[in-house]
């Protein structure tokens, strides 16, 4: 990275306070009366109220509006096994963020161990607390079976976002990117490169919009994953497709799609130079992707690209995702966040890049093409049309416990929790 960058956000991390939280009072509590509502002996009439009709909770607390950001630092960015303490300034940004997005307070928990069972048993034991659970930087396969059973086991949204935060975001472009193309969905040809959790998550949601899993290749760091392979584990074999293919350089020849989810520097200008017309390439290994936008827009003409970078056009960035999901599932108090609201966040998310974005200092104006078909962060209409589709989506696939009755009103709620 940038040396001035890197000393820029040292200072940015350590000034004033240090970190990028804190917790203030929503309530008055400057006289006597005030405490005495606050604590004790006013306090314990929302507790004996709460234990009457646990519902309650929502009533008289912050549950309803509170998530847990939970990591043990294994997987952090693409940094590694940094452990969980030097996670913490990820989990930080990540509460900043859903925050800044969509008015959720969150606190971030850095959980000091590798064991399964003990991550597990610890989440569920504080989940009383919460209101939705964001599993963040653990590494698979851990991952998978630490998602899994925390949704059996509670009844709050549980979801890791470096899995579907990544792969709704990422449908979200492959869609419109197809649309720019010419390209179909259900005829492209696909390669993923990398077999961790994102990568899963992210065919898996290809998958469930049209792309045929015949037509869908994936590499991990031995190659492609074909059914000629004795070495794969249980998840990787879901992806195992009969093909004498082993290489990425064989697997991108014609191909109409690279995904890579993987390490920086892999792909080369011959390789996108061998794919097929009007050729894909989401290079989205961060913080340096697999190749950059300068080689791969001279290697061939037409390509449609996009990385996880902020400092070139189409970012596929989680925040475009997760606060949104997380209100919606909130606003409904879903027992879960399932298929059904992801897939309603990826269609709701495709369509605000059809329309023209103009910058709130109007110092910007964008039109749907190649170099914009994913929306900014700083788009105002990301809270009020994907937040709204991800709701209905879990009232009609009967996951929400509350309905919304009155769904124009309720984006003028949204509206008001815009932090400008």
């Amino acid at each position: 990275m940038d040396t001035k960058l890197n000393k820029e956000a040292l200072l940015y991390h350590t000034s004033k306070r240090p970190g990028k939280l804190e917790v203030i009072s929503s309530k008055p509590c400057d006289s006597a009366y005030d405490l005495s509502l606050a604590y004790t002996p006013g306090v314990a009439e929302p507790c004996l109220r709460i234990k009457e009709n646990p519902d309650d909770v929502y009533k008289y607390t912050i549950k309803g509006n509170l998530v847990a950001i939970i990591t043990n630092g294994t997987a952090v960015l693409g940094l590694g096994n940094l452990g969980a303490l030097a996670s913490k300034p990820v989990m930080e940004g990540k509460a900043m963020l859903l925050k800044k997005y969509a008015d959720i307070n969150a606190f971030d928990i850095e959980l000091d161990t590798t064991d399964v069972d003990i991550f597990v048993r610890t989440v569920i034991t504080m989940s009383p607390t919460f209101g939705a659970i964001n599993l963040e930087n653990i590494k698979a396969p851990e991952c998978f079976e630490i998602e899994k059973r925390l949704i059996a086991a509670l009844n709050i949204p549980v979801m890791h976002d470096d899995q579907h935060g990544t792969a709704i975001v990422s449908a979200a472009g492959l869609l419109n990117a197809c649309e720019i193309a010419g390209k179909k969905l259900q005829n492209i040809k696909i390669v993923v490169n990398g077999a961790g959790s994102a990568a899963m998550a992210c065919s898996n949601m290809y998958l469930s919009l049209g792309v045929k899993k015949e037509n869908l290749l994936m590499l991990d760091n031995k190659g492609v994953i074909s059914k000629n392979r004795i070495d794969l584990s249980k998840y990787k074999q879901a992806f195992a497709i009969n093909t004498n293919l082993s290489t990425l350089a064989q697997a991108v020849e014609s191909a109409d799609v690279f995904i890579g989810l993987s390490k920086a520097n892999l792909m080369t200008p011959k390789m996108v130079q061998s794919m097929a017309e009007n050729p894909i390439v989401f290079a989205l290994a961060n913080p340096n992707p697999e190749i950059t936008y300068n080689e791969a827009i001279k290697a061939k003409s037409g390509i449609i690209y996009a990385s996880g970078r902020s400092d070139i056009p189409n970012q596929i960035n989680n925040v475009l995702g997760f606060p949104y999901i997380f209100r919606a599932a909130l606003d409904v108090r879903a027992i879960k966040i399932n298929m059904e609201m992801k897939k309603a966040a990826v269609y709701a998310l495709a369509s605000i890049a059809k329309e023209p974005f103009l910058s709130i200092d109007s110092s910007e104006s964008l039109s749907f093409g190649r170099d914009y078909f994913i929306p900014r962060p700083s788009d105002l209409r990301l809270l009020r049309t994907i937040v709204p589709a991800v709701a209905k989506a879990a009232i009609d696939s009967g996951v929400a416990r509350i309905d919304i009755p009155d769904m124009i009103s309720y984006i003028k709620e949204l509206d008001k929790r815009i932090i400008k």
